[in-house]
C-alpha cells in the first residue's frame, strides 16, 4: 500500500506519524523494532553512531540461557534465555552454530551433585531439541583437558552457540526495514516529549546537523548506557530507579589451544571466566566486570 505524506500541523491532537519510536540501535533496539514491523506498526529507529557499535559488537558473543542465574533461583530467566537461544538457532544458523563448553570441576568450590543438578536443569528448562544434552567426561582421557593443570580430573560438558553478534544486529535491522520500519543510524535523539495523546521527537543527523521532528504513539528507549540520558532530554515523567554502569573487559590473545572446545572456568569470588575459539587462530577471554561511578567518554581497558 502506498502513503501519501501529509503535512501535519503543530499540536498535540494530531494524529502520529509513526506508531512506536526506538532509540538505540543495539540488539535490544534492532530486536524491538523488527518484532513491532512484523505485526503491522509503522516504525522508526534512531541511533546516534551506528548499528550494533557499541555493547552489541563487544560482547562474549554468546547466545546462552545464563547458566550461573541457576544458583540465584531465576528459573524464569533461565527458561526464556534458552527458550530464545532455540529460536535463534533455529532461525540463523548461518551466523549461530553450536559450541560445546567445557566446565573443569574445583572441589573447593562446588561438589559434583550440585554442579550435575544445575546442568540437568540447564538441559531440561528451555525445551531443549537441537543440542546436545550435558555429560560427565574424564579431563585426562578428554582433548580439552590437555590444556588443563593435572588438577583437574573430571568436568563437564554442556551445549551453548556462539553468534557473530555485530551481524546479527544488521540483520535484524534490514529484516526490519524490509517489513516497513524506517531505520535512521547516526540520527540522535536531542528532544522528547509526551503529550496527552502521543509523543514528540527532535532527531539530529550527526554527520549533517539537520534536524527533523516527528510524533509516535510510544517510544521504547533502548539506548544501552545512554539510556538515562535519553530520559532527561525533556521527559517530565518521574523515573525512580537508576542505572548503574558495569564495564565489561574481553582480552584476544593467540591461540590458547587446538580444539574447538570452549572453556568455562568458576572463580571463588563467585564470577565465571570463558576462554572461547575465536576467529581462528585466537582466543577470547573474558569477561571481568567493574562498575563504575560515570559513563566514560571512551570505554577502554585499563592495565589492572
Amino acid at each position: 500500500m502506498n502513503h501519501e505524506k501529509i503535512s501535519m500541523p503543530d499540536h498535540e491532537t494530531a494524529c502520529p506519524e509513526f506508531d512506536l519510536l526506538v532509540i538505540g540501535g543495539g540488539i535490544n533496539g534492532v530486536g524491538v523494532a523488527r518484532d513491532a514491523a512484523g505485526r503491522g506498526l509503522k516504525v522508526c529507529l534512531c541511533e546516534k553512531d551506528d548499528l550494533a557499535q557499541h555493547t552489541s559488537s563487544a560482547s562474549t558473543k554468546l547466545i546462552h540461557g545464563g547458566l550461573r542465574y541457576l544458583e540465584q533461583y531465576d528459573f524464569r530467566l533461565v527458561h526464556h534465555a534458552l527458550r530464545e537461544r532455540e529460536v535463534l538457532l533455529r532461525n540463523a544458523p548461518h551466523i549461530i552454530h553450536p559450541i560445546r563448553f567445557v566446565l573443569p570441576h574445583n572441589e573447593s568450590l562446588r561438589p559434583i551433585w550440585m554442579i550435575r543438578l544445575g546442568l540437568f536443569l540447564y538441559d531440561h528448562l528451555g525445551g531443549r531439541r537441537q543440542l546436545p544434552g550435558s555429560r560427565r567426561v574424564m579431563l585426562e582421557q578428554h582433548v580439552a583437558g590437555r590444556a588443563l593443570k593435572e588438577v583437574y580430573r573430571t568436568g563437564f560438558e554442556y551445549s551453548d552457540c556462539w553468534v557473530q553478534d555485530a551481524r546479527l544486529v544488521v540483520l535484524n535491522a534490514m529484516d526490519a526495514a524490509a517489513r516497513g520500519a524506517e531505520v535512521l543510524t547516526h540520527t540522535r535523539c536531542v528532544a522528547l516529549s509526551r503529550g496527552p495523546t502521543h509523543w514528540k521527537a527532535t532527531l539530529r543527523n550527526e554527520r549533517d546537523g539537520s534536524s527533523r521532528t516527528l510524533t509516535a504513539r510510544a517510544v521504547v528507549n533502548a539506548a544501552g548506557p545512554w539510556v538515562e540520558q535519553v530520559v532527561e532530554s525533556g521527559v517530565t515523567t518521574e523515573h525512580v530507579r537508576g542505572i548503574r554502569f558495569v564495564k565489561g573487559s574481553h582480552i584476544v590473545v593467540p591461540r590458547l589451544f587446538e580444539h574447538d572446545y570452549a572453556y568455562i572456568f568458576q572463580h571463588r569470588d563467585g564470577r565465571v571466566l570463558f576462554a572461547i575459539p575465536f576467529e581462528g587462530e585466537f582466543t577470547l577471554l573474558g569477561t571481568t566486570d567493574i562498575e563504575l561511578d560515570t559513563l566514560p567518554e571512551k570505554n577502554r581497558i585499563t592495565p589492572e
